[in-house]
């Protein structure tokens, strides 16, 4: 995990604010190094006497690094000695090319960026700094380079063999970045919004950006950066080179990205569909598949600097007990060695609607009731039992994450000010239930019958989440509703439309939240191979619906709001793998198969109402009213 800040102007260098600094240094806390460059170009406009215009750009390079690749530290921004290129790298390649990249995957990177914009050709003229690639061809091996990593990344890459600057999000999204243009009329791309009040945008993961500085087109520097609220980029001359699906002909290979994510299985069951069972074909090579994508996520992590005997921990599973994040916990048992502890983060907070709700009730409840009865905490606790039963020669260490009212009021304009530039009340609600869950600071548990012991602060540096299971395998409520009107076709273009804006919608806020502690998250669910055999699958390989004894008759009974904390919780046991709901039924059989009976039955419940983020204040505040 690292930072990311990039600027480039006209009027001279321009550096990150101090705030902007400690940002970055949150999200990066093992290095922090500034790189400077001059670029002089020439403009498409001329002066006065006929004469093409020339520019001289600075462009600034800040890098924060967070070390969870190989043996050593390797500082950024990365600089080559002989053509001056830049490159500041936040990703983990898993793969290149389909084969795993062992050690530190950041100067591997950096040198396969290199030899694709140097070309064969500028290698046998050995003019590495002046040799201009007049064919474009540069552009085309960047594309495919980028087009076989697997992995999450955001960069900014400065080739100076052919003078272009490109930056990108992964396909996905899983990385944060962000662009705008300040007042000055400067471009500045960072992993986070930083001090001014310039106005920013994520960076699209429609494709890679790019800045063709021979093409060149400043604006005035007196002119304003804004006009009716959008950015004004285009004099930077910044074109995309899109991601394509693979079966796309008519797009020049040589000009664009391959999608590694395939078009949706549309294949539609001709009568009743065979039902999903413990003993189905599929579930072997589902359990295959996500044990492949943890164990590229959660192997050889190197140890963090607090590492000890007592706090052993190099991976935590953000925990709410469902059945998505208590698989992930369940395989990665076998992954992990047995000597160190998994930690299980599971946050609840104080509601004080819900609170005087309680007391209204009750007559009173106790400091620690309105945590131990949130909902997460109970389906959490649960899911710790299963897992201390299934694996008992596995310390698990139970976090409870119990955040106060008032300490939710300290943290919330941090809060607003890292999810820039997301702004409404569903997003507050989601953000500030991971900003406490990635801080991991709570009482530990080692033992079920002990609710808490001492305060205790994760030492894990990798945290792993389950988010991108629910798009997959129809696990919103939204699903069975789609079903229900619709048929196997509306459920199979609902399933369609989540995975699509996967890339588009949270997970670039989710990163800016997360890593604000020094840490990263992993997403198995969200692995390009993973994803690629999951959205082949017929749809009713990966969930139940439109089967004898699916649930069916659950539809129109689900509320809409994904979980209020007014709902039912389950019993959680399912004796008979045949009485288990449809959404997500491929991942709770699995979970069945691994001996968590419990978990398996669990109900989906959105992290807001599960930890009571959501609703502080009031009952009829919507999720979409924008924050002030």
């Amino acid at each position: 995990m690292c930072g990311i800040f990039f600027a480039a102007s006209s009027s001279g260098p321009v550096f990150p604010d101090a705030n902007t600094v400690t940002l970055l240094r949150n999200r990066g806390p093992d290095s922090f190094q500034i790189h400077t460059a001059r670029h002089d170009c020439l403009q498409d406009t001329v002066d006065s006497s006929g004469k093409q215009k020339s520019v001289s750009l600075h462009l600034t390079f800040v890098s924060t690094v967070l070390a969870l690749r190989g043996d050593y530290l390797q500082p950024q921004p990365l600089v080559d000695a002989d053509s001056k290129s830049v490159l500041c790298w936040n990703g983990e390649a898993w793969k290149i090319a389909g084969e795993p990249v062992p050690g530190n995957d950041t100067e591997h990177i950096f040198n396969l960026f290199l030899e694709s914009a140097r070309g064969p050709a500028m290698q046998e003229k050995q003019e590495a700094v002046h040799f201009h690639d007049h064919s474009d061809e540069s552009v085309g091996r960047i594309a495919n380079l980028i087009s076989s990593i697997s992995g999450p990344f955001s960069f900014v890459f400065y080739d100076r063999f052919n003078s272009k600057i490109y930056f990108s999000r992964d396909c996905l999204g899983r990385r944060s970045l962000l662009q705008g243009v300040d007042e000055e009329g400067s471009l500045r791309i960072c992993s986070v919004c930083d001090g001014t009040s310039m106005s920013f945008e994520e960076v699209d993961t429609n494709g890679v950006h790019m800045i063709d500085l021979a093409h060149l087109s400043l604006p005035d520097v007196h002119s304003p950066a804004t006009a009716n609220g959008a950015l004004k980029t285009a004099p930077y001359c910044i074109s995309t080179i899109p991601w394509v699906s693979t079966d796309n002909a008519s797009v020049s290979p040589s000009r664009c990205l391959r999608n590694p994510i395939p078009p949706m299985n549309r294949s539609v069951p001709e009568g009743e569909p065979p039902p999903l069972r413990l003993d189905s074909p599929v579930l072997e090579t589902l359990e295959q598949k996500l044990r492949q994508s943890l164990e590229l996520r959660i192997r050889n992590v190197p140890n963090p600097p607090n590492f000890s005997p007592e706090q052993n921990a190099k991976v935590a599973v953000l925990f709410s007990g469902g059945v998505d994040c208590t698989l992930l916990a369940r395989l990665a048992h076998e992954i992990v060695p047995l000597n160190e502890t998994i930690d299980l983060l599971n946050v609840a907070f104080e509601n004080p609607r819900v609170a005087a709700a309680a007391n209204a009730a009750n007559g009173g409840v106790s400091g620690s009731d309105c945590y131990e009865s949130c909902p997460d905490r109970i389906t959490g606790r649960a899911g710790h039992a299963e897992l201390q039963r299934v694996c008992p020669n596995r310390l698990w260490r139970f976090v409870a994450i119990n955040v106060p009212y008032k300490e939710t009021l300290e943290h919330r304009d941090q809060v607003k000010s890292l999810m820039r530039p997301h702004n409404t009340e569903m997003d507050l609600s989601i953000a500030c239930a991971l900003y406490f869950a990635s801080r991991g600071q709570g009482l530990v548990s080692q033992n079920v019958d002990v609710p808490w012991v001492v305060p205790y602060t994760a030492s894990a540096r990798v945290l792993i989440s389950g988010l991108g299971a629910d798009e997959l395998f129809a696990g919103y409520t939204r699903h069975p509703v789609a079903y229900s009107k619709h048929g196997f076709k509306g459920l199979i273009d609902e399933i369609n439309l989540d995975v699509s804006r996967l890339g588009k919608r949270n997970l670039g806020r989710d990163d800016r939240i997360i890593s604000h502690w020094g840490r990263e998250a992993r997403f198995p669910y969200l692995d390009e191979e993973f994803v690629a055999w999951a959205v082949q699958l017929p749809v009713w390989e990966k969930c139940g619906f439109g089967t004898a004894g699916s649930a069916d008759a659950l539809v129109g009974a689900v509320p809409s709001n994904d979980g209020d904390e007014s709902l039912p919780l389950s019993d959680g046991v399912s004796q008979s793998a045949d009485a288990i709901e449809p959404g997500k039924k491929a991942l709770r059989l699995l979970a069945f198969r691994l001996g968590m009976k419990r978990v398996a039955g669990e109900k989906k419940r959105a992290i807001q109402f599960g930890s009571r983020t959501a609703k502080m204040e009031s009952g009829r505040t919507k999720g979409t009213h924008v924050l002030n």
